[in-house]
């Protein structure tokens, strides 16, 4: 469940701006705080990053909005393994989201040097969250769609994501 005061900002936010008028306040209103309450929980294991790029080759390189990745020993300035990629559905094209999504997918398990261990992939316009994972070739998209209006819902499918990822990393 995210912190008490987390869901009363959100909801004065919800109350009183207009969230979903541009897609910066849905970036900073809604979808980087989100994503940052559920990494406070894993700061010490993993790292959040918005907007680095990530590079394998020419095909393979992009910037996603998001990136939780393991942290590096050599500190927070140093990308290790991408492990969740986030991109935001600019003008709520989800189809348009998830082709740059599935690209950074590749590009993160060709960075990860491991073929086989999963890379998760979110699209969301800050209302409307996908999920879906990247294993070996084989890439499923969850088939539910979660919104925003139910934000605990959304809050504890986020972090089971991450719990996911820890138990891939416990193998």
């Amino acid at each position: 469940m995210p912190s008490d005061s987390f869901i009363k900002d959100f909801e004065f936010n919800k109350e009183n701006i207009d969230l979903f008028a541009s897609e910066a306040s849905r970036s900073e209103i809604i979808i980087s705080p989100l994503l940052r309450e559920v990494y406070k929980k894993y700061y010490q294991k993993y790292s959040f990053w918005i907007r680095k790029s990530i590079y394998y080759d020419e095909i393979l390189s992009g910037t996603p909005d998001y990136i939780f990745s393991r942290r590096s020993e050599l500190g927070k300035t140093v990308l290790e393994k991408p492990i969740v990629i986030v991109v935001e559905a600019k003008k709520n094209d989800f189809e348009h989201g998830w082709g740059q999504c599935l690209a950074e997918l590749f590009a993160s398990q060709k960075i990860n040097d491991n073929f086989f261990r999963g890379v998760y992939g979110i699209v969301t316009d800050g209302n409307l969250w996908q999920f879906g994972n990247l294993v070996a070739d084989n890439f499923i998209k969850d088939s539910g769609n979660f919104t925003i209006d139910n934000l605990p819902i959304v809050y504890g499918v986020l972090e089971n994501l991450v719990q996911l990822v820890e138990k891939d990393d416990d193998k």
